[in-house]
């Protein structure tokens, strides 16, 4: 075999054979050790490599997060826009969770279709504004890195997809996760996702959404990108994409980068929900 391995450190020929002789052929190495060789070969040829596995969090932690007392300053934004239940209701539901590493800091648990909990991204965000901290850094980061979790393969999956089994509503995706949850109390004849970032919608992803009617919510300036996306994403779905963002925004809402939370939050809840459950102007 080309595998540019040694076989054993046995094997081969003195250098200085003129004087010793010794010459251990890989053909008598192998009847020699043939159980053991063909063994090992199985062994490598069957471990999966790095990148195929899918490492998860002890459910544990993930509950000591969500039952937390420390500030969560999205949660806190949340109940400007919503009573207690509701909020209460959201932070069970998406399993938001909250962190110690900056104080206020929220955690939007990635937990897959079969219950996996694949880590979880830590955001800080304004209590005020509902607008994440950017300055003087990104507060930004993930729960297995914040736990110095070595070697850990993440494979992320859309957040807020463990709710895919619960029931067979539309499928709603945007890519922050603030605006899934809280598009999901304006619009709750969808099941809402988040893609986690623009470059995150893709055909691995969307293995989960096979025979779901799936609606696109893309922010403002990205209408385009995930419109010619949609072909490369897996094909058993039937999408659809949404334009009312384009349709509606100012120019400063363009210039500002709007998302769908941005508009729903500019409306009044009780007045929206009042009108006709099936809004077309959205599909």
């Amino acid at each position: 075999m080309e595998s540019g391995e040694y076989i054993h450190h046995s094997v081969g020929r003195c250098n200085r054979e003129v004087k010793c002789g010794y010459h251990y052929s890989p053909k008598q190495y192998f009847q020699n050790n043939r159980l053991e060789y063909v063994s090992s070969m199985i062994q490598k040829t069957t471990s999966p490599p790095k990148e195929l596995r899918i490492d998860t969090i002890e459910k544990s932690i993930l509950d000591q997060t969500i039952s937390s007392q420390h500030p969560n300053n999205f949660l806190t934004y949340l109940n400007t826009l919503f009573d207690k239940k509701t909020v209460h209701n959201l932070q069970r539901k998406y399993h938001i969770g909250t962190s110690k590493i900056w104080k206020g800091a929220t955690i939007f648990w990635q937990v897959d279709y079969r219950y996996g909990i694949r880590s979880g991204k830590i955001m800080l965000y304004d209590v005020n504004s509902g607008k994440r901290i950017k300055k003087p850094f990104p507060h930004i980061t993930w729960v297995h890195k914040a736990m110095k979790l070595s070697n850990y393969n993440l494979k992320q999956c859309f957040f807020g997809e463990h709710l895919l089994k619960s029931n067979t509503n539309p499928i709603a995706i945007v890519e922050s996760e603030k605006t899934a949850v809280i598009a999901s109390v304006y619009l709750p004849e969808f099941t809402w996702l988040a893609s986690g970032s623009l470059s995150n919608l893709n055909y691995e992803k969307t293995k989960v959404l096979k025979d779901r009617q799936v609606i696109l919510f893309p922010d403002l300036g990205a209408y385009d990108t995930w419109k010619a996306k949609i072909p490369s994403l897996y094909p058993n779905a039937n999408y659809q994409i949404s334009d009312l963002l384009e349709r509606k925004a100012t120019s400063l809402e363009r210039q500002e980068g709007w998302d769908m939370a941005d508009y729903l939050v500019g409306l009044d809840l009780d007045d929206y929900l009042n009108t006709t459950l099936y809004r077309p102007e959205f599909t």
